[in-house]
């Protein structure tokens, strides 16, 4: 009795998750190159308890994206740390339509780009799992350190619509741990 009610537990999560993940739009006739170069991570929300514990201490981080032949995008990261800039490289595989990724080594399951003019900012949709548990990121993307009133009304206007609380939000400090951005593309 107790396998079938927990079978059944998860069979509910399974039906909860993809429906969540179908509400989730992407941005209309999403283009890749034009989405590719240096982006700012500037702001960000979540859900996840290692980033709640964290989101005071976290700086301005940095992506630098190439779109590549077969549609997914090629990502190196940059994350300043008290201890000097980390960096990481990660494949976003394209998953059905333009705009909606996952990244498997980083425990990305959905990453969707939600809305961008391409020149100036993104939101980017992330729900992943880390350390077992299930959780939703937004991330706001600049071309520039400053994010436009745009930008930030785009950003705010989404997150909430996926469940997420404005106390949840960080406006990332900038740093120069990691000055070398853009300058090592992947």
């Amino acid at each position: 009795m107790r396998m079938k009610s927990l079978l059944r537990g998860r069979v509910l999560v399974l039906l909860w998750v993809s429906t969540a993940w179908a509400e989730v739009l992407v941005q209309p006739e999403f283009d890749a190159k034009k989405f590719s170069g240096l982006w700012y991570v500037v702001a960000m929300v979540s859900d996840c308890k290692v980033y709640l514990d964290r989101k005071d201490h976290l700086l301005m981080s940095t992506s630098a994206v190439t779109a590549t032949g077969e549609g997914n995008l090629s990502v190196h990261m940059e994350f300043p740390w008290a201890d000097g800039c980390n960096r990481m490289d990660a494949e976003y595989l394209k998953v059905g339509s333009e705009g909606h990724f996952r990244a498997p080594a980083l425990g990305y399951l959905d990453v969707r780009v939600v809305d961008t003019d391409y020149s100036s900012f993104a939101v980017v949709y992330i729900y992943k799992e880390l350390e077992g548990a299930l959780s939703t990121m937004v991330q706001l993307y600049s071309r520039t350190q400053e994010a436009s009133p745009q930008a930030l009304t785009a950003f705010q206007d989404f997150y909430p619509t996926v469940g997420l609380a404005k106390d949840m939000k960080v406006v990332l400090p900038k740093s120069d741990a990691c000055s070398s951005a853009g300058k090592e593309a992947p």
